[in-house]
């Protein structure tokens, strides 16, 4: 049987030591990290693309999917109906040349961001419009902000993350 990838899952912030583990065992891995610019100076400086998890390549039929279970620091592979999901090379290719691009980029500024922070939305139909940033929306590269509007009214907007940046 031919090698597939697999999302593998870890614990709460225990991305590292799980990789480090698996890769120590001769397993085959993909943990897309990117670099961050944050204002505090002690805060990690790089950071899973996915907190919480990662892909393995392997033969699963081989080894058993048992063996991701009862790593450690690992809660197993992601699976539906008991069955692991097999991803497609293509989708892992895919979020390498995504991460390669932000990490060329230099990282991604608006992790920086702290809900509450003022923003200005520098593109798109609100470009000039200020507002506070709220979130990163999970599993994208959109965020969200809050606008006031009209009659003091607060409205969220999404946006993909490369339209705003902090305000002066």
């Amino acid at each position: 049987m031919e090698p597939r990838w697999y999302v593998l899952r870890s614990k709460p912030h225990k991305e590292d030591i799980l990789y480090r583990h698996a890769t120590a065992q001769g397993y085959r891995l993909f943990y897309p990290r990117i670099p961050v610019q944050r204002v505090n100076p002690r805060a990690r400086p790089v950071v899973p693309y996915f907190p919480g998890y990662m892909f393995v390549h392997v033969a699963l039929a081989a080894i058993g999917g048992a063996t991701f279970a009862y790593m450690p620091n690992s809660l197993g592979l992601v699976n539906f109906d008991g069955v692991p999901a097999a991803i497609d090379d293509a989708i892992v290719n895919a979020i390498d040349g995504r991460v390669a691009m932000i990490v060329a980029a230099g990282g991604e500024t608006f992790l920086g961001l702290n809900a509450g922070d003022p923003v200005v939305i520098t593109d798109g139909p609100l470009a000039g419009y200020e507002g506070i940033f709220d979130t990163r929306l999970r599993g994208s590269d959109r965020v969200r902000v809050l606008l006031t509007m009209l009659n003091d009214q607060t409205v969220r907007a999404e946006l993909h993350a490369g339209q705003i940046r902090r305000a002066a």
